[in-house]
């Protein structure tokens, strides 16, 4: 076979799979909640991009992905995104009949202008290329553009759109100007697309040529879901974040908990029926800030508001920080201004009738930053997590994975090879030591 008819083969192929898929999708949208002729608004014309205004219907809006901003990205404080489409691409945690996004400026210096944004079901898994039917115009409070203040965020009206359990979403932005510093995720363990110019309706993926492992802007989507009825944030940093699982795979333990929590509701155990999101920042501490005003790798404490409160019907937070205010403190660190710190965080959470299962700290001997005076501190804050006197519940992190014959190591097998992240296995270990029932019930009764 010539290249030439191989290449002809292989393009003949992928529009096969793409009219497949449509055709699937556009069978979904039909027995899955579409009911715009039934609530007064227009029919959309066959293969047209649409985006009505989702009306009121049943169903419990929960986050179906998350991630946290993690600063202002390098090198973009002249041009940022400008002239260019960003196409992220999200794993959702939970289905859904309606969809909406949340774009962050929160790093921007100056007004955003997002000009045109999208939404649509990937065709498949690691490709820029959307399934037609779903492709849907974003809209801000009726209007297909908006502008975000520097330092603030927006969210977008509801779409209707068959959104699946556990497939890909490309949510596209496109912004003709820079406003300063872009915000971004740095860590996605996700491939996303660039684009130069408009290609925000685009179904196929030849305008986006760049390859990006970043998330940037969007922060959040969200689903009205008939089968999930309340969200778990899990705050946390690289370990939460995932920084060593496998890239596109999802395999962080906040997957693997997802997937646990909906295997045994489906097998008819007694577990909640609840979403997982991430809100995991590589580096991120209790109590310090990282530089920058305002600042990068925003603490617990002062990022909590943000990215665990002001998700939508959060039932449950799931902690896990401390080892960076340990091995990043140049002196011994303070165990009780950790222990503090974490107090506040439930604290918050409570006044808010959300429920908290804590982390122990996990082992890092072998470290490049481990001493036996970090290791004192890091068994001094989990002695007081095991008490009982910081959470309504614990996940002992450092139980599962540490080395049975050196507790002050992770196991070799749950071992990345870094001696602080785990690896694919560990992260598995860490989501299988979550125990479902802890996630039920609420808040301790305010006295």
């Amino acid at each position: 076979m010539t290249k030439r008819h191989g290449c002809a083969l292989l393009s003949a192929i992928i529009a096969l799979v793409v009219a497949l898929s449509a055709a699937i999708y556009a069978a979904v949208a039909a027995d899955d909640g579409d009911t715009s002729a039934e609530n007064g608004l227009a029919p959309v014309p066959a293969g047209a991009p649409f985006n009505s205004a989702a009306p009121v219907s049943t169903g419990v809006w929960v986050g179906a992905w998350s991630t946290a901003p993690s600063g202002a990205e390098p090198d973009t404080e002249t041009n940022g995104m400008a002239g260019r489409s960003v196409r992220n691409v999200v794993h959702t945690d939970v289905g859904g009949t309606r969809a909406r996004i949340t774009l962050s400026n929160v790093y921007g210096t100056q007004p955003l202008t997002v000009a045109h944004g999208s939404i649509a079901v990937a065709a498949a898994a690691g490709t820029a290329a959307a399934v037609p039917a779903t492709m849907r115009r974003l809209t801000f409070a009726g209007a297909v553009s908006v502008v975000i203040p520097a330092g603030g965020r927006t969210t977008s009206d509801a779409v209707l759109l068959p959104v699946p359990q556990g497939g890909d979403l490309l949510v596209t932005t496109y912004s003709p100007t820079s406003a300063g510093p872009v915000t971004f995720h740095e860590h996605a363990r996700q491939t996303s697309y660039l684009a130069e110019g408009d290609h925000t309706q685009d179904v196929t993926a030849t305008a986006y040529g760049e390859q990006t492992d970043h998330w940037r802007y969007l922060t959040a989507v969200d689903v009205l879901s008939n089968e999930s009825h309340g969200t778990v944030v899990a705050l946390g940093d690289s370990l939460t974040d995932g920084v060593t699982s496998t890239e596109g795979a999802n395999r962080r333990w906040t997957d693997v908990l997802s997937d646990r929590l909906r295997a045994a509701a489906g097998s008819g155990a007694d577990v909640p029926r609840y979403s997982v999101v991430n809100a995991g920042i590589s580096g991120n501490r209790v109590l310090a800030d990282g530089p920058g005003r305002p600042a990068d790798n925003t603490s617990g404490l002062n990022r909590f508001a943000r990215d665990v409160l002001d998700r939508p019907n959060v039932k449950v937070v799931v902690i896990d920080l401390g080892v960076n205010d340990i091995l990043r403190s140049e002196r011994r660190a303070d165990p009780q201004a950790i222990l503090d710190g974490l107090r506040t965080l439930v604290g918050r959470a409570h006044a808010r009738g959300i429920k908290v299962v804590g982390a122990t700290l996990m082992p890092f001997h072998g470290h490049a930053r481990y001493t036996d005076t970090r290791e004192e501190v890091r068994r001094e804050v989990n002695a007081e997590i095991r008490a009982g006197k910081v959470y309504d519940a614990v996940v002992d992190f450092d139980k599962a994975l540490r080395d049975p014959y050196d507790p002050r190591a992770l196991r070799p097998y749950y071992d990345s090879g870094d001696h602080l992240h785990p690896s694919d296995q560990g992260y598995r270990t860490m989501a299988d030591a979550v125990d479902l029932a802890d996630l039920k019930g609420s808040a301790p009764a305010r006295l």
